[in-house]
């Protein structure tokens, strides 16, 4: 039977029997490549290969809806411990024995440092369970090299190899039997069954699905590396994401040692959920109490700050917001932004100058998220407005106060979303008063020991920043 091919986009995933110069749905140009499509009988054929099971693990089959189930190996209810509470968190409160993991992050951010030690943390937790650690783009002594240098202690229960050919991947598997499989990266994997490079459409899918029908049927926990594009999405494209059961992405900035790790999807735990980690020549290490980091240690109260709660998945963070004005030398004031964004920026300045004469039409403006952190909640409006409204005026904002509000375009200070636990957070560092929208001052005085201020529009800043 003659082989077809067909034109896929690297960047959406889009096929045309045809090339074109210009992909109709994600109008990129240049990213149609021509690819054989999979004949349905190979493509059976390996699913049927594929699905092998493990000797003590075997398949769920059909149960009721009401069972509980407490005698099958895989599912959300037998977790394994990570050895890290930031990365247990993330996930949900462990690894899922079958669970199908997918994360990504810019080159060089630390995602091989990270799954080697996950592997040693999972190795920990569970002495008698075997890793299998296959890299794609690394050779084995320099895995053994990073090993050394981040103290791997249980050396002996964790498997390297150095391979790309998916088939022989599984034949390592099935030679190892490992309760967690690490492939490190998506885009350096390739099987047999498709003619074409790897990191392609068509390769990067069948890969990723193949792998999925490996951690259900043989009941193995995966972990695959996806590398991030400039636009920041995980590269395959976004046909990768649905395959998997869990999206994380690890994000830091270059010359930081702070490293964040989002959940973008999770079927078996919380998404957008955050954890903490910091950067040492030890490696990771987990940040228990992140609030620390984004706050400076100031022993003076210091104009155009303002400390705010944020809540970043589950979790209540205090950051302090930076705000400094200056005339402009030019005809337009420069508004620069980092860690709000600018559009944000424009719009909390022009309600700031339309509600509260705050005269910034001629001072140019700078404005920081200290910590490296990028906001996008709503309720750091009101703190973002006393950050530059203290800057403009030059009186400093008391450093034990905490702003809490999102602010409307008429000015109005509205309600946020759990209120009561971002003033615990407040009340645990230390804090002595957070103003709040004065619609929940009744709810927020269930919280005793710290001083509470409604506040109902922003030109009542002018009377709290004395």
């Amino acid at each position: 039977m003659k082989n077809k091919t067909q034109y896929s986009c690297q960047s959406c995933g889009f096929n045309s029997t045809k090339w074109l110069g210009r992909c109709p749905e994600c109008s990129s140009w240049n990213s149609m490549v021509e690819e054989k499509v999979i004949n349905t009988k190979d493509a059976s054929i390996a699913a049927v290969r594929d699905s092998f099971h493990i000797p003590g693990r075997t398949a769920a089959g059909v149960i009721r809806l009401g069972d509980e189930n407490k005698n099958l190996v895989g599912g959300a209810s037998n977790r394994s411990l990570t050895h890290s509470k930031e990365l247990d968190r993330v996930l949900g409160g462990g690894m899922v024995p079958d669970g199908f993991v997918l994360i990504g992050g810019d080159p060089g951010i630390g995602k091989s440092t990270l799954l080697l030690q996950v592997a040693d943390g999972f190795t920990q937790a569970n002495p008698d369970k075997k890793i299998l650690y296959v890299s794609g783009e690394e050779s084995l002594e320099q895995i053994q090299a990073r090993a050394k240098r981040l103290k791997i202690k249980n050396s002996d229960s964790i498997f390297l190899a150095a391979e790309t050919q998916l088939e022989k991947v599984f034949s390592l598997v099935k030679d190892s039997e490992p309760s967690l499989l690490i492939m490190d990266s998506l885009q350096t994997f390739s099987t047999g069954f498709i003619d074409s490079a790897p990191g392609t459409v068509s390769q990067v899918r069948e890969v990723t699905s193949r792998l999925m029908n490996l951690a259900k049927s043989a009941r193995i926990a995966v972990w695959l590396v996806g590398h991030v594009t400039k636009d920041g999405a995980i590269a395959g494209p976004k046909i990768v994401e649905h395959l998997v059961d869990t999206v994380l992405y690890f994000e830091g900035e270059s010359g930081q040692t702070l490293r964040l790790l989002r959940t973008v999807k999770n079927r078996f735990g919380n998404t957008n959920e955050l954890g903490v980690f910091e950067m040492t020549s030890d490696g990771l290490v987990d940040v228990l109490n992140p609030s620390s980091l984004f706050l400076s240690e100031r022993t003076q109260d210091v104009m155009g700050t303002a400390i705010v709660a944020t809540i970043d998945g589950s979790r209540p963070l205090l950051v302090e917001l930076q705000a400094l004005c200056v005339p402009s030398p030019y005809g337009t004031p420069r508004r620069t932004s980092v860690g709000l964004d600018s559009q944000k920026l424009a719009l909390l300045t022009a309600v700031l100058e339309k509600h509260a004469e705050a005269g910034l039409l001629n001072q140019d403006l700078f404005f920081n998220v200290a910590g490296g952190l990028k906001l996008s909640e709503p309720a750091c409006d009101l703190a973002s407005m006393a950050a530059i409204f203290s800057a403009i005026i030059e009186r400093p904002i008391p450093s034990s106060t905490v702003f809490l509000g999102e602010v409307g375009l008429t000015g109005e200070v509205r309600k946020v979303s759990q209120i009561e636990l971002r003033i615990d957070e407040a009340k645990k560092l230390g804090f002595k008063e957070v103003i709040l929208p004065h619609s929940q001052m009744d709810r927020a005085k269930k919280t005793k020991g710290i001083a509470l201020v409604g506040i109902q529009h922003v030109r009542e800043l002018g009377s709290l920043i004395k």
